[in-house]
């Protein structure tokens, strides 16, 4: 019992670092603005970790490969953690083990992106509809612009209704049921 409550504690905190990493490298990458609120909880978040790193890891460009690198460990972190306290010899296991284990890291940093992507746009779509000047909107603009512009140059407008979020939310859902959480399981089935 008591091992369900340290996994629950590890999965709830390592996830939402997971989560504020990877939400900083993508609010870096599509240079959305900082002067919002939001922004900046993750940014505060996130410093205690980014700042150290960033003095012997840099960004290259606009990529921040601190923050990708803390959201890659903090994943991996995550994953070590939760098959030790399952009963899992991980001290002691070969290199073949812990290739399937940065694997499950690499595809749970995927599954997150993804989700970030998702949640973004979804937010964006219903704002939209309710409180389309609200906020947060710079950010969400900013964040879901390069996606759904891929989607746009192949999805028309219908009448005066932009279809690309619908068809981006069918996608996303569509590869993490289909391909990201099959191939999880079926890495972690080797173990």
């Amino acid at each position: 019992m008591l091992n369900n409550a340290i996994l629950f504690l590890l999965q709830a905190v390592f996830s939402i670092l997971s989560f504020a990493f990877l939400l900083r490298f993508y609010f870096q990458l599509t240079r959305a603005p900082f002067q919002n609120q939001f922004a900046q909880l993750i940014v505060t978040v996130t410093n205690f970790a980014v700042k150290p790193v960033r003095r012997f890891l840099p960004s290259i460009g606009k990529v921040d490969l601190s923050t990708l690198l803390l959201g890659y460990l903090t994943q991996l972190t995550l994953t070590v953690a939760t098959l030790w306290l399952k009963g899992f010899p991980v001290l002691i296991v070969g290199s073949h083990v812990w290739g399937v284990i940065f694997g499950v890291a690499l595809i749970g940093i995927t599954s997150i992106s993804l989700s970030i992507f998702l949640y973004a746009v979804l937010i964006q779509a219903i704002l939209s509809w309710i409180n389309p000047h609200t906020p947060i909107a710079p950010i969400l603009n900013s964040l879901t612009y390069p996606i759904l512009r891929i989607f746009r140059k192949y999805i028309p407008p219908a009448g005066n209704f932009d279809l690309s979020p619908l068809v981006f939310i069918i996608t996303a859902q569509l590869l993490l049921t289909t391909i990201l959480i099959p191939l999880e399981n079926n890495l972690l089935a080797t173990l």
